[in-house]
């Protein structure tokens, strides 16, 4: 991450560096959030600009992909599938519970920055169903007192 607050000029150099693409504007995106950690809103209509789209267009794909956040991640991210084999096997209750217990909606982050949970549509662990991660370590039969615990593992 470079800093927090970039410039109408930093952002417009990662745009630069990728519209040579074919279909630059994922590319785009995922090289504004590994520099900031996040698409801060001012970007979304430099891009717009530079690949001739509304505002509103560049914001309706970002939105679609829930790997792309308006804000900075906490410093753990906690995500937990929401496919169809977790689903049946309890990740609705599981993600309610969890987003209960710290207070949080989708996408949302503690008030300390220390956690931020995000939805995920397969981690490829549907034998082990619910299945979750936690900074990148996936966790199988995933319950709320084994996410509880594994994240205060990491306080």
């Amino acid at each position: 991450m470079r800093h927090s607050h970039p410039t109408a000029d930093d952002i417009q150099a990662l745009i630069d560096a990728e519209t040579h693409r074919e279909g630059p504007l994922l590319p785009i995106l995922h090289a504004i959030q590994a520099a900031y950690d996040h698409v801060p809103e001012e970007a979304l209509p430099l891009i717009a600009s530079s690949l001739n789209l509304t505002t509103a267009e560049v914001h309706g794909v970002m939105s679609f992909y829930h790997d792309f956040r308006k804000a900075p991640a906490g410093r753990h991210v906690l995500r937990i599938c929401r496919a169809e084999a977790c689903q049946s096997m309890g990740a609705n209750a599981l993600s309610q519970a969890v987003l209960d217990q710290l207070g949080l909606d989708w996408g949302g982050t503690t008030p300390d920055g220390r956690v931020t949970v995000e939805p995920v549509y397969c981690l490829g662990l549907c034998a082990c169903a619910p299945a979750a991660m936690i900074n990148g370590r996936l966790i199988g039969r995933a319950d709320a007192a084994r996410l509880s615990t594994e994240l205060e593992g990491v306080a």
